[in-house]
């Protein structure tokens, strides 16, 4: 069998003195995704406002720091907002039109912004700098960069095992990059492995350990196929049996290799040992399209819908996947929540903030509520998901949540169960994103090897998938 699936090596990529020469005022029209190149082009929009004085030059005014503390980058109607996660201190603003996505780059310092058709870099100013045995910690000024990825309607990021893969939905071209590659605020190896799947849609690609890469193929109107491709465009894997696939997870690795979940329409798939493995459900419709993964944990906590029919479903269950037997645990949390309200804790925990405003934190492996944490007042949905609501981040043990009724910002101690601080916000918080400084999926040191440890992932963050606009 045989797919549309290019590679190419780019040299010299995104050069930031190139960009600021080459680019004009707006990021130029990409071509089909089998022939484009990353650029770098300057954003006529985006401005350092008065509260970020140093956005411009922050590296002239970098100042060395004992330790990192992590820093919460907010989307708002009409820009970017960098907060301290320890003193609530808004460290930094960018203004810049338009509904903005966040996701980390994952090297720990970057946010890859999905600005409609590019990625653009934005810098949040914690510099981990390593020599040999030590490392040197640096702060400086947060600043959206030069670089922007061209990516037609810039859709899903994922971080798997020291890369990092750009989707975009207008032309199914995948990017494919070491996280480390953005470190400087430029893909600073000059290059970047770019994929042509098949037709535009909207899909997902993971970079796996193995040096393949598992990606989705559709049409705008119809996917249910998921493949694992090699870098010849050889089909090794493939499954069909996934209608309107949306949403991926990694859990822990098999001595064999990466374990990816992926949700569709009559229940979860499972990519293992180099096969897909179907979950069975009761159910004959069944859709888990918002995944949320840990790398020590095999078990993937899901959304879990059942109305085909319904317009904006609100469950109150959940889906916990066992990937080592294909079976999906369902736990009734008593009330709704919805695309934002996941994520995992440091140990694996299943985290879920509900509609009566407690965040669930629950032992993934049993079901069993740990902690119901009282955040946020009563909520609902909203009835557009690119609207503001309540959403949930994790670095390290603590959970931070946005509350866009409140325009406050809540950190909770995920092991305690505790609510340990409120942070006023001077605008109404939407997307979310979160980054420590270090790797947040760091490759191991054999990462080209199957079922390799993984003893330096503190920081890491579960892959999540946006149920975006088909919620």
């Amino acid at each position: 069998m045989h797919t549309s699936f290019r590679t190419l090596t780019l040299s010299g990529l995104v050069l930031a003195g190139l960009a600021i020469s080459a680019c004009s005022s707006s990021t130029a029209e990409a071509e089909p995704a089998s022939d484009t190149s990353s650029t770098a082009a300057r954003s006529a929009t985006a401005t350092a406002s008065s509260a970020s004085p140093a956005a411009s030059d922050g590296a002239d005014r970098r100042q060395e720091v004992t330790s990192l503390t992590p820093r919460v980058v907010l989307s708002y109607d009409g820009g970017l907002m960098t907060v301290d996660a320890e003193s609530g201190e808004v460290v930094g603003t960018t203004e810049h039109e338009g509904f903005l996505r966040l996701n980390s780059a994952g090297d720990g310092r970057h946010v890859l912004v999905s600005d409609s058709d590019v990625f653009r870099l934005f810098d949040t100013g914690l510099i981990d700098q390593t020599h040999g045995d030590h490392s040197h910690y640096y702060e400086q000024a947060p600043a959206l960069t030069d670089t922007a990825l061209e990516a037609p309607e810039a859709a899903h990021v994922v971080v798997h095992e020291g890369k990092t893969a750009l989707f975009a939905d207008g032309s199914g071209a995948i990017q494919v990059m070491d996280s480390t590659a953005f470190s400087d605020g430029v893909v600073e190896d000059g290059e970047v492995e770019r994929h042509a799947t098949e037709a535009p849609h909207h899909g997902v690609a993971v970079p796996l350990t193995d040096g393949n890469l598992l990606l989705t193929q559709g049409t705008e109107e119809s996917r249910d196929t998921v493949q694992v491709v090699t870098p010849e465009g050889e089909v090794v894997a493939e499954t069909t049996d996934c209608p309107g696939v949306h949403g991926e997870a990694a859990a822990a690795p098999t001595e064999q290799g990466d374990v990816i979940s992926l949700g569709c329409e009559n229940g979860p798939v499972v990519y293992r040992d180099g096969a897909f493995h179907k979950v069975a459900v009761q159910e004959e419709y069944q859709r888990s399209g918002n995944q949320f993964g840990s790398h020590d944990s095999p078990i993937v906590l899901a959304d879990y819908k059942t109305d085909p029919d319904a317009e904006q479903e609100r469950p109150t269950r959940i889906g916990l996947i066992d990937t080592r037997t294909d079976a999906i645990r369902t736990v009734d949390v008593g009330s709704a929540y919805w695309f934002r309200s996941l994520a995992r804790g440091p140990e694996g925990e299943a985290l879920v903030l509900t509609y009566d405003g407690q965040l669930n934190i629950l032992d993934a492996d049993t079901g069993e509520v740990l902690h119901e944490v009282d955040v946020v007042e009563a909520w609902e949905e909203p009835e557009e998901w690119q609207e503001p609501g309540p959403a949930v981040k994790v670095a390290g043990n603590r959970a931070y949540v946005t509350d866009a009724a409140a325009q406050k910002l809540h950190v909770v101690d995920i092991v305690a169960g505790t609510l340990v601080d409120s942070f006023d916000l001077p605008e109404t918080p939407n997307e979310i994103a979160v980054v420590a400084g270090k790797p947040e999926s760091p490759a191991a040191p054999d990462s080209g090897h199957p079922g390799h440890d993984h003893e330096d992932h503190e920081d890491h963050e579960s892959h999540e998938s946006h149920e975006s606009h088909e919620h």
